[in-house]
């Protein structure tokens, strides 16, 4: 009987697959292009009664597969697109499945803070992780206990490097950080830290939903340059009402500041009206909106999520990226 002859298995090279939802494909389209490659293709259909339907254009069996999606409006739609589009992921045999979620949806709702109340952020992360997602990349999140809701290895980026960066080349070291509440300190110190700057606080007392009252500054404010640090702006509440006690308290310029500029209703209408003389914000959802007064200026965190995305494909670390910044 002659010898039977040894099937050769060729080595086995990783593949890496960026899949975007529909909430903002231009963001992980600016990504992949900084990997060197190009969004898989998928098709998201709906059927007649608003289901959605998910397919895969390409075979990602044994591929680390990262699957972006800002949880932007319609925010419930891109969770549940998101999922399916993982779900498909887990069963076409990808290796690993990292959920990207430049802006993390339901972040407010960390803890309960009355009776008979969800904890909503935990229930998003239990639908990605039952979904089949293997590891969690989201970009500052409203409250960073969020990470210890998911099992998996969860990475907390940070806008930080990026924001201070173009504020520094934009005013120098000559204006003053501002938290416009007590919630937003600890924060608002890592900018001064960072910029060497001074730092300001905004005395504020919540009224209502979505409705702030800003009472006093404690800071010297009078006739400086003052730039309000805040996570997110959504309906601009928080960061009209500290403008407003800036400006009576003397201050010079006033700019608005944040990772995230969601811009609900009435937003544009109280920035119209506001003191604010610039809006600085991220490209972590699209941004289409002309304000009167203010200019709009978009930093882009592509360069950020992209060196992300290839630590974690090579398995080295993702905090040397930001100097350990984003595990503070």
């Amino acid at each position: 009987m002659g010898a039977s002859s040894a099937l050769t298995i060729p080595a086995h090279k990783k593949e890496l697959h960026i899949i975007s939802g529909s909430s903002h494909r231009e963001l992980a389209g600016m990504v992949a292009k900084k990997l060197g490659t190009e969004l898989s293709q998928v098709e998201l259909t709906h059927f007649a009664n608003g289901e959605i339907m998910c397919k895969l254009e390409e075979s990602v069996r044994g591929a680390d597969v990262f699957v972006f999606q800002s949880h932007f409006n319609p925010v419930n739609d891109a969770i549940i697109e998101q999922a399916i589009i993982i779900d498909a992921c887990k069963r076409a045999s990808a290796a690993r499945i990292t959920a990207v979620c430049p802006l993390f949806g339901y972040a407010r709702q960390d803890r309960k803070s009355s009776g008979r109340e969800p904890i909503a952020a935990r229930l998003m992360i239990d639908i990605l992780a039952t979904a089949g997602a293997n590891r969690i990349v989201s970009l500052n999140l409203h409250s960073g206990q969020i990470q210890g809701f998911f099992s998996g290895p969860f990475d907390h980026l940070t806008a930080l490097p990026a924001l201070a960066e173009h504020l520094k080349s934009k005013f120098g070291t000559d204006f003053v950080i501002v938290s416009p509440d007590t919630g937003r300190v600890k924060m608002a110190e890592r900018y001064a830290t960072y910029l060497g700057t001074d730092l300001a606080i905004v005395h504020k007392r919540r009224v209502g939903k979505n409705v702030a009252e800003a009472l006093d500054v404690i800071g010297d404010v009078k006739g400086k340059n003052c730039v309000i640090i805040d996570d997110m702006i959504d309906t601009a509440g928080t960061m009209c009402a500290a403008a407003e006690q800036l400006k009576k308290h003397g201050a010079a310029k006033i700019s608005a500041v944040s990772s995230h500029g969601l811009f609900s209703p009435p937003a544009k209408e109280r920035l119209d009206n506001s003191p604010i003389n610039f809006i600085i914000v991220t490209d972590t959802v699209p941004q289409t909106l002309k304000f009167k007064n203010a200019k709009l200026e978009v930093v882009t965190v592509s360069d950020l999520l992209a060196s992300a995305v290839k630590a974690i494909f090579e398995d080295s670390s993702v905090s040397a990226i930001f100097g350990g910044l984003n595990q503070i």
